[in-house]
């Protein structure tokens, strides 16, 4: 789970389909106003780039939706600009309905941070076919992200080999090596992306937004954010609260906690999953072909991963299943209750000796392709946090914070623990403790929590209606498992949430959909 990862499902990195970096570097200068004034050019959407995880281009949808791309110029520096610009890579598909009916786009961010809109859409697109009816369905690359000027640090065979690292050290010498790989890592992103590292904030993506909103037509911004969307769309609401028209935010993060917190929520979060796992493999009626009982689950994945400490298991081949590769893997299949049946597959054939499902499993939260080349996924999550986050840890910090973890999650805490010193190092000094997603002035925030999330614990909902302040977040609570809850497919959370985005009905407050 490199830094706090936080995207729409498990999916999102296995069936991507993004677009090549037509603008991967700095384009050239724009004065001011013509930003504003520039026209975004639509064409059919290329195939994919390596970068992005290769694959087709995206096809039509089942009634004949047909996407469309372009590439919207944005300065490189919000705070001058007239100086260089980038391309955000941008993709939509029309609306469905009558042009009378058409409400405006909707604007889409699936998670990460590092997480492709471009590839993303297509692949949920069906998801959103009822909101279709009123809007044109938009997404894009966040900057630093697919084709949007993408942060690049190590090569495909480096990142083989940083993955296979010992991510939770335990003595001298393996500390030793974490610190070293660590340091790699960072001083190659610098080497290769130095120059846009300070300018991939979330505060930068959001003005972004508020141009994009400007070029599609819109006088409001209508936006659907999911995980670390939801902070993204909170961060756009305190920057320009009069711009908002109706926005929902599911799978939220709390904007409230510092690193620690944050990193701690999830240890408790997929601990949670992982509970839930355990009891609903036992209690079926065949029985549970991985214990039996939750808490002999539990041992049995206990001991696996201490075995894969010291013995790795063969995994894809030339690569074995070590214990980080493992816990990845499992954390990966706790993104949605859909994956739990991989989860299970993957933990039969490791006890049987073979490692290849849970390596395919952590290959996908990583965004590595089965031809063995990585999307800027990872690279594009450090950057983005990295560059969002002021605080920066020390060994000393983290190992005092240890029990904590272990007492939050004796599975991963450890992994999450030791994943708090990504950015320390970094080249580019970090913002601020936690976003400022005050927004007083915006109209109702539709904030849905799921009290099953592993990685944006169900409290973080409460958190952030509460942040941006009195009238404006609206709490629906939905009562199920998994990362999210419109894409859960329960009825009654997708009425509410249709309803508010095409006819404009908030829901009561503290609504409650299982």
């Amino acid at each position: 789970m490199p830094n706090r990862l936080r995207i729409r499902t498990a999916a999102v990195t296995v069936a991507a389909v993004v677009l090549p970096s037509l603008m991967a570097g700095c384009a050239g200068r724009f004065a001011d106003g013509e930003l504003s004034s520039q026209k975004l050019i639509w064409k059919d959407c290329p195939a994919p780039s390596e970068a992005e995880g290769g694959g087709p281009a995206p096809a039509p949808l089942p009634n004949g939706g047909r996407w469309q791309c372009a590439t919207m110029q944005a300065p490189l520096n919000w705070n001058n600009p007239g100086g260089a610009s980038i391309g955000i890579a941008l993709i939509r598909v029309k609306a469905s309905g009558p042009p009378s009916k058409r409400i405006g786009s909707l604007v889409f961010n699936f998670g990460g941070p590092g997480g492709s809109g471009v590839s993303t859409l297509p692949a949920f697109a069906q998801d959103y076919e009822t909101l279709r009816t009123r809007y044109d369905l938009v997404s894009f690359d966040p900057r630093g992200v697919g084709r949007s000027a993408p942060v690049t640090c190590e090569d495909d065979q480096q990142l083989d080999a940083y993955f296979q690292q010992d991510m939770t050290p335990e003595n001298a010498a393996e500390q030793q090596a974490f610190l070293k790989n660590t340091r790699q890592f960072n001083q190659a992103c610098r080497a290769n992306s130095g120059r846009l590292l300070p300018y991939v904030r979330t505060t930068d993506a959001a003005r972004d937004m508020d141009l994009m909103r400007r070029l599609l037509g819109d006088s409001k911004l209508y936006y659907f954010g999911i995980s670390y969307g939801t902070e993204l769309g909170a961060v756009y609401a305190h920057l320009f609260p009069r711009n908002v028209g109706r926005a929902v935010l599911d799978a939220v993060v709390d904007p409230t906690e510092d690193p620690v917190q944050s990193s701690l929520g999830q240890a408790k979060g997929f601990q949670l999953a992982l509970d839930n796992y355990a009891r609903d493999c036992t209690s079926k009626s065949t029985g549970c072909p991985v214990g039996a009982t939750p808490k002999d689950v539990e041992n049995r994945i206990a001991k696996l991963l201490k075995d894969l400490d010291k013995k790795p298991l063969p995994g894809i081949f030339p690569r074995r299943l070590t214990q980080t590769a493992a816990t990845n893997g499992i954390a990966q299949a706790l993104y949605s209750k859909d994956f739990w049946s991989y989860l299970t597959q993957g933990l039969q054939q490791a006890y049987a000796g073979d490692g290849r499902v849970l390596m395919a499993l952590s290959d996908a939260m990583n965004g590595r392709n089965e031809n063995g080349q990585y999307s800027n996924l990872v690279p594009a999550n450090l950057a983005i946090n990295c560059a969002d986050e002021k605080p920066r840890y020390t060994v000393a910090e983290v190992k005092a914070k240890l029990p904590q973890f272990r007492a939050a999650s004796p599975l991963f805490g450890d992994f999450l623990a030791w994943g708090m010193l990504s950015c320390t190092g970094w080249p580019v000094a970090g913002a601020a403790s936690h976003p400022d997603v005050s927004a007083p002035g915006a109209p109702p925030i539709l904030v849905v929590g799921n009290t099953g999330d592993p990685a944006t614990p169900y409290e973080g909902a409460m958190k952030m209606v509460k942040a941006l302040g009195p009238g404006v977040g609206v709490e629906l609570t939905y009562k199920g498992q998994g990362h999210g809850s419109y894409d859960s497919k329960n009825a009654c959370v997708q009425a509410k949430v249709n309803n508010y985005l095409l006819n404009g009905r908030v829901p009561a407050a503290g609504t409650v959909c299982s």
